[in-house]
């Protein structure tokens, strides 16, 4: 499971957490969230999120 940070405001995406309350369950990958997706901190499109090494 990866994570992805925004570069823009510094939120990061981990797929193996999801966003359960925006109905993305845990494990969901990232290039499996809809390609309209936004950051729900800044409203950042996906293309603003850089994947990020733990």
């Amino acid at each position: 499971m990866a994570k992805y940070e925004c570069t823009m405001c510094g939120y990061v995406y981990d797929e193996a957490k999801g966003i359960p309350n925006a109905d993305i369950p845990p494990g969901t990958k990232w290039e499996d969230l809809p390609d309209d997706w936004t950051c729900p901190m800044c409203g950042s499109t996906k293309d603003m999120f850089q994947k990020i090494e733990d």
